[in-house]
């Protein structure tokens, strides 16, 4: 623990470092005639590693560094990056970026985002807790990990545990005088395992990811877990092609979620290329259902208290009682659709599907597999069999058969199909079973009727 102190210590002196260095920069393209600049500085570093069958497969130790910047000459833009934070290589990319932009055609919607919608206040999001974890004890993990997984009946083999320690700092600067700095860790446990032999091999894994080691789960129970997860799908079979209401476990169902953010995106719709497009104000989901954007989570995994032009990050409803309050915009992709940004260039912050049903009441894995009844609970899918531009969701899956509320038996080789509109409208419930390790906030979520194929 005795690193964790030196660690926070060099990473402020880091952020000062590339705070004045970002500062500098921008001075000197408006030296050099830009009417406005930015600047995103960052430096990441990590440790990674592998181990298989209690030998170590990887070690990875990482300090990568990156610099953007972005001119303005009016409307004109230009942009360099580059790796190197020495001064030739910082003035190589100024030079870059400025004889880029001179080249290219104005675009009326370039610019920095409005000044009076920079972030002002920044309060600790506890996003900061260096992992005192040296090589050596990175292994000794990860062969415990590995050892509770292998230590049950019937697992065959192992594909690895993985241990993975990372630190971010970075800074967003600009014209406008705004310098925003933000530091997070990341951290990661994992483990895939093989049950079976031959045409009846599975392969499952588990994983956690937190912001502070000290939220991890176990080890031993990450090895459980990834283990069950494993046998529970031997003897798997396909199914009859058939319709059928379909419960997707909680790691699946942002995926859900994330197509929704995907087709409500500025690129997206002022390109006219989403099945949402023009769909603000309206309902695209049951009454009762709401989904909201919750930028300041203590550790969340998307928290932030400004984008990634330097706007200020609040709490904002995406759905609202079935309805699209909004769309995600950074202010590029507001200024084409005469709109203005909602604080996410760069992305979203921490989206939260609030469980419920249309009977009031929230369930639990267990309940919303009552609620199932009898149907497909999906644990996996294959294929990028989503088009945002019509909807239409074609995917390869795989998961269990569930028969009057109980899993019935594993299935596999399957594909399930719809039009995300009707899985939208037609969703029955949302689970309280939420799984933390993303910055979408989401339990399960049962959907009235998909077709599944099959044999």
């Amino acid at each position: 623990m005795s690193d964790i102190a030196p660690a926070t210590e060099r990473s402020l002196q880091d952020l000062d470092r590339l705070a004045g260095l970002a500062e500098d920069v921008i001075r000197r393209a408006r030296a050099a005639g830009a009417s406005a600049a930015e600047v995103a500085a960052s430096i990441d570093t990590g440790l990674n590693v592998n181990v298989r069958l209690g030998e170590v497969e990887t070690v990875e130790h990482t300090r990568d560094r990156g610099f953007g910047l972005t001119v303005y000459f009016g409307q004109r833009k230009g942009s360099a990056s580059t790796a190197d934070l020495n001064p030739d290589s910082i003035q190589a990319t100024l030079d870059q970026a400025c004889a880029i932009a001179k080249f290219t055609e104005e675009d009326p919607a370039a610019g920095l985002a409005e000044a009076a919608r920079m972030a002002t206040d920044f309060p600790d999001l506890d996003l900061w807790h260096p992992w005192a974890i040296d090589t050596a004890a990175a292994i000794e993990l990860g062969r415990r990990i590995e050892d509770a997984g292998r230590a049950h009946a019937g697992i065959a083999n192992s594909d690895g545990a993985g241990v993975q320690a990372g630190e971010s700092l970075s800074v967003y600067a600009n014209s406008h005088g705004f310098v925003g700095r933000e530091r997070g860790t990341r951290h990661s446990l994992s483990l895939s395992l093989i049950a079976g032999e031959g045409e009846r091999m599975q392969r499952d894994y588990w994983y956690d990811s937190v912001r502070s080691a000290g939220d991890f789960m176990g080890a031993q129970a990450l090895g459980d877990k990834a283990a069950e997860r494993t046998l529970a799908r031997l003897d798997a079979r396909s199914l009859s092609t058939r319709e059928c209401p379909v419960l997707f476990a909680p790691e699946i169902a942002r995926g859900l979620v994330g197509h929704l953010v995907g087709a409500v995106s500025g690129g997206a719709l002022y390109r006219r290329a989403s099945f949402l497009l023009d769909h603000a104000g309206k309902a695209i989901m049951p009454g009762w259902l709401d989904i909201d954007e919750r930028p300041h989570l203590l550790r969340g995994h998307g928290s932030g208290n400004f984008d990634a032009e330097g706007v200020a990050t609040r709490d904002s409803a995406l759905v609202e009682r079935g309805v699209l309050a909004r769309y995600v915009l950074g202010s590029y992709s507001a200024r084409k659709l005469g709109l203005a940004s909602t604080g996410n260039a760069g992305g979203i912050h921490n989206l939260q599907v609030a469980p419920g049903a249309a009977d009031g009441e929230a369930s639990d894995f267990a309940g919303m597999l009552r609620r199932l009844g009898t149907g497909l609970l999906v644990t996996e899918v294959m294929g990028q069999g989503v088009n945002t531009i019509t909807g239409d969701y074609s995917r390869g899956a795989a998961g269990f058969w569930v028969e009057n509320g109980a899993i019935a038996h594993p299935v596999e080789e399957i594909t399930i199909a719809a039009n995300l509109r009707d899985m939208y409208a037609g969703i029955l419930a949302t689970g309280a079973d939420v799984d933390p390790r993303s910055h979408i906030l989401c339990g399960s979520i049962l959907v009235n009727r998909m077709t599944v194929a099959g044999e």
